[in-house]
């Protein structure tokens, strides 16, 4: 399916993070699969950004992926409701990390980067955007939604392994953006953007001060409001 169902519309909505039931049909890759679909011969990567169909349509998002404070391939543009963020599994539609070619990468990085799996689900919901760990490590999330209003320290949640959180929330986005902008002191402060490091995080609470101290990242950069 185009656009899976969101697994927590089965949950309590009150819980800021919700479990990820696995075992749904349509959040399941397996390569054989992949490998059995029409449009998809081994070892391919489709890239569902640039279907016929998709073009047509305006793009949601744009994904940066970032090791340190290297930007590492092009910006993936997201046309459709879901898009799946991985490593190497699936062989299916998606951003595939493992694509992404560096030279001289640090043995941090490359640890790192074979974490990362199945990777993130990232879905855009009627009510903000949710990024689900379908990764066997945690991730770690920063957005202006995310954070206290008014507290000049970084909010960092921690996803375990099979949850889902709302990175993004279309309506309380709305009240901050007649807020005045907080100076922080890792860079510049966008409003419309979401950062996710994959199993190491960052701020007060760790050793990495900053993102660019983390391996592996991802800046979700949003259309909404630009």
């Amino acid at each position: 399916p185009e656009s899976p169902p969101p697994p927590y519309s089965r949950l309590s909505p009150n819980d800021e993070q919700k479990p990820l039931d696995l075992s749904d049909s349509t959040l399941s890759y397996t390569e054989t699969e992949a490998t059995n679909s029409p449009n998809i011969t081994p070892g391919d990567f489709s890239d569902a950004s640039t279907s016929p169909d998709a073009v047509k349509r305006s793009h949601w998002c744009n994904v940066a992926y970032w090791e340190h404070r290297t930007r590492v391939g092009r910006l993936y543009t997201v046309y459709e409701q879901s898009v799946s963020i991985f490593y190497d599994l699936p062989q299916g539609n998606g951003f595939c990390l493992g694509q992404l070619n560096l030279d001289n990468r640090s043995e941090t990085v490359r640890r790192t980067r074979s974490k990362i799996g199945y990777g993130i689900l990232l879905s855009k919901e009627p009510d903000g955007v949710w990024a689900y760990n379908r990764s066997e490590h945690p991730i770690f999330v920063n957005s202006p939604t995310l954070d206290i209003p008014n507290c000049r320290t970084l909010i960092v949640r921690k996803v375990m392994p099979g949850y889902s959180i709302k990175v993004f929330d279309y309506e309380k986005s709305c009240l901050l953006q007649h807020t005045a902008e907080l100076d922080y002191a890792d860079g510049p402060y966008d409003p419309n953007s979401v950062r996710i490091s994959f199993a190491k995080g960052w701020g007060p609470c760790y050793s990495r001060q900053f993102i660019t101290s983390c391996p592996c990242w991802l800046e979700i950069l949003l259309s909404n409001n630009r």
